[in-house]
């Protein structure tokens, strides 16, 4: 079949056909507007994109690729290389006549073809924007980028507003086709990545589409502006509250710019912590909210939910993701697991085995994420109605504001949806909590007590050591395996908190004002 498709695609009838015709101009056009913006001025920056062809599985569609030293806003269809979909070239441009050169295939094919093939993309941009290229400069030895609270964060895939959205620096070289390694590695350390920022030098940005990617490389600019303008007025782009830099202390350039924040604690020996990772129930929220109204909540709502949300795809991927955990369930033989009547069955009886099977979860006590999702939504209806206010111990509130002011950027870790969490944190006694809250981790990551879950979420918080994290969290066991991937951790002691090991070591504290 892969051969039937590459011969159909590499034919002469194919390649000057309507769809290759289309792509070719809309490459064009695409680099005549990205002259207009200052990303592609000078003959640099490029575009690519897929053929799209309903026919064609995106794999093997072919590529449309902008040229190297040509004047961008004089491009036009004929200027474009077509490439197949391993980059073998199909089609070179027409030579013109001096002082025109020669046509070349730009040197950022092989990056292209990374996230042609690492990320299933649509399209990829290589823009030599200023912003890009001075955002990378703010700190040289930053090896992201980091932003959170604004806007137009939500253009960007599988991000929110409340979301710290990171982008991956690596470092130029002299010739571009020297940075395909160091690109893929990014690619693949960030997987929730759609941009590579190389420093002194651009943005490689991806998406679905040719739409998606220049949403995603308009929303990327316009972050990377407004950090830099944060910059200069001495505000942290990176801090929910946006507040001054200044718990950041700036050493002598002889120390290569490196920068100390605010410790918590309050002696000298106690080590900097960047980040704060904070539990949510027994820790931040007492357990009896969760367990007396939370819980009930859903289990009490789940037939009602499920009724009037049925044909939302919302809920079509939750029963997905249900089905697969209860098949999971039905082998291994996990008490309370009951078989999911077919959708051919009809929409009673499938809500019907539906509910068993999520009572029985919830009974259990379960850490799963198809459980948390469906009881995420759930909650998030109680919310919206004012039937749920979510409690926070009293002391929560400052010291987020107080970490915050510092500099120290918090997060969420719970066995709970992150949606959840933005409702929890969104609808507080104390209003929202979520201004304080740069990210929240649940349990895609791993469960909670597997240290491996707290190495990823080192990863993606990008400190140059994990004992930079303070883990805060009533469970012994979650305490156990953070402080094994090298966090810092205390142990909050609160009412109705299960007791601790007499011998486990731990710091231990009953409010965050001790912290």
């Amino acid at each position: 079949m892969n051969g039937v498709v590459s011969m159909a695609t590499t034919s002469q009838a194919y390649l000057q056909g309507k769809q290759v015709t289309e792509s070719r101009a809309l490459v064009a056009e695409l680099c005549r507007h990205f002259y207009s913006l200052g990303w592609v001025s000078g003959t640099g920056g490029s575009i690519t994109l897929k053929v799209h062809d309903e026919s064609i599985p995106k794999p093997q569609q072919i590529i449309v690729m902008s040229p190297s030293g040509v004047q961008k806003e004089r491009m036009v269809p004929e200027d474009m290389y077509v490439l197949s979909s391993t980059g073998s070239v199909l089609s070179t441009p027409t030579l013109k006549p001096y002082p025109q050169k020669p046509p070349k295939c730009t040197d950022c094919a092989p990056l292209f073809m990374k996230a042609y093939q690492m990320r299933n993309a649509g399209a990829v941009i290589h823009s030599h924007g200023m912003e890009s290229c001075i955002v990378t400069m703010i700190n040289p030895n930053a090896k992201e980028f980091r932003i959170t609270h604004m806007e137009m964060i939500k253009g960007i895939q599988g991000h929110g507003y409340h979301d710290d959205l990171v982008v991956p620096i690596v470092e130029n070289t002299a010739h571009e086709g020297e940075l395909t390694d160091s690109l893929a590695e990014a690619i693949k350390a960030y997987p929730k990545t759609t941009a590579v920022l190389v420093r002194n030098h651009g943005i490689y940005i991806w998406g679905d589409s040719w739409i998606n990617a220049k949403t995603q490389a308009e929303c990327y600019h316009y972050l990377f502006e407004a950090a830099i303008k944060l910059y200069q007025l001495g505000l942290d782009w990176s801090t929910p509250t946006h507040g001054p830099i200044q718990s950041v202390k700036k050493l002598h350039y002889g120390d290569s710019n490196v920068k100390t924040r605010a410790t918590i604690g309050g002696n000298g020996a106690d080590p900097p912590h960047r980040c704060v990772v904070l539990d949510i129930e027994g820790t931040t929220t007492p357990i009896t909210f969760v367990t007396e109204v939370l819980f009930p909540y859903a289990r009490d709502n789940v037939r009602k939910h499920l009724t009037a949300t049925y044909d939302t795809q919302q809920t079509k991927d939750d029963i997905k993701l249900l089905r697969a955990q209860v098949e999971s369930d039905l082998k291994e033989g996990v008490v309370g697991a009951l078989p999911i009547a077919p959708d051919e069955a009809g929409k009673e009886e499938v809500i019907d085995s539906l509910v068993a099977n999520v009572e029985a979860m919830i009974k259990a006590d379960r850490k799963i994420t198809s459980l948390k999702e469906l009881q995420g939504h759930i909650w998030r209806t109680g919310f919206e109605n004012n039937e749920l206010k979510a409690i926070v111990f009293e002391d929560v509130p400052q010291a987020l504001e107080r970490w915050t002011d510092s500099g120290i950027k918090v997060y969420i870790y719970s066995s709970g949806s992150r949606e959840a969490q933005r409702l929890l944190f969104g609808n507080s006694i104390y209003g929202d909590l979520r201004k304080y809250l740069c990210g929240f981790f649940d349990t895609t990551v791993g469960n909670k007590r597997e240290t491996r879950s707290y190495m990823e979420i080192a990863q993606s918080l990008g400190v140059d050591n994990p004992s930079e994290i303070l883990f805060v969290t009533d469970v012994f066991q979650e305490a156990v395996a953070a402080k094994e991937a090298g966090f810092e951790v205390i142990i909050s002691v609160r009412p109705g908190n299960a007791p601790l090991p007499e011998t486990h070591e731990f710091k231990t504290v009953t409010s965050f004002s001790e912290i």
